[in-house]
């Protein structure tokens, strides 16, 4: 099985580290062109740089806060007037962020729903009529586990991200009879920024790779490890590509066997 992305152009958000740049770099090494998009400029033209310099692929950058609507818009037209079209659509910006029910303000639900949940939606309705009218198209939703499985603490990240489970599959619906597929992958403990910055603050006189391991066990993980950015994107590749071409309306756990089957 080869898979290949060769003319197709992706859109990721959240794109500049983690999880986004590690799909940005996976779809350019197997030949699609990239945008990439998120609000710190200089994380993303790191990776732009370092992308196009590994793979050879066009590479874009665009400085943009999703939760704004103007500025999808603006963002969905820049990256259709430089690259023509968009074949795959990676909704991955957003936030962990959890509490107590009963002292989460209406501002930050408010902020956490325009974030994950209005911005995949908004996305999705500029990028679905293009893709229908070329009876191909790919979009993923990142969620995490806790869209199938929420625990008492999770909201409101566990809220949007059922949300955004929903929106899969009411896509999936929608676009099966034009071969766009819509699926959603759901992270687990996944090595990521957060958990580095994590290491510094508790224990820096232990390797990262011990305490990332001691992380692990600690959470329960089967796998007795921490994914990787890279063994997540290889299954966003997989979904991506024509190589998963029967799969649609599902949500992937990627999370070394952590979540009970759902």
């Amino acid at each position: 099985m080869e898979i290949r992305m060769d003319g197709r152009v992706a859109l990721i958000t959240g794109g500049s580290e983690g999880l986004g740049r590690a799909m940005a770099h996976g779809f350019a090494r197997a030949g699609a062109n990239i945008a990439i998009a998120a609000r710190r400029m200089e994380l993303l033209e790191a990776a732009r740089d370092e992308i196009a310099q590994d793979t050879g692929q066009r590479v874009m950058a665009y400085s943009t806060d999703v939760s704004g609507a103007g500025q999808i818009t603006d963002l969905f037209h820049k990256v259709q007037s430089d690259f023509g079209q968009v074949d795959i659509l990676v909704n991955n910006a957003g936030t962990s962020q959890t509490g107590k029910f009963e002292e989460i303000s209406d501002e930050t639900w408010q902020f956490d729903i325009d974030l994950k949940l209005m911005a995949a939606v908004r996305l999705c309705r500029l990028a679905l009529p293009g893709m229908k009218q070329r009876k191909w198209g790919r979009i993923i939703n990142v969620l995490n586990t806790a869209a199938k499985a929420p625990r008492g603490g999770s909201a409101p990240t566990a809220v949007t991200r059922a949300a955004g489970m929903a929106l899969t599959k009411v896509l999936a619906g929608e676009g099966a009879p034009h071969n766009v597929l819509v699926n959603a992958l759901c992270t687990g403990v996944i090595e990521s920024g957060q958990w580095v910055r994590r290491w510094e603050a508790l224990a820096p006189d232990t390797p990262m790779d011990e305490f990332l391991s001691s992380m692990a066990v600690d959470r329960g993980v089967p796998l007795g490890r921490l994914g990787t950015a890279e063994e997540f994107a290889n299954m966003a590749c997989f979904l991506a590509s024509d190589a998963g071409s029967y799969i649609t309306g599902t949500a992937i756990n990627v999370d070394g066997g952590l979540s009970p089957v759902v």
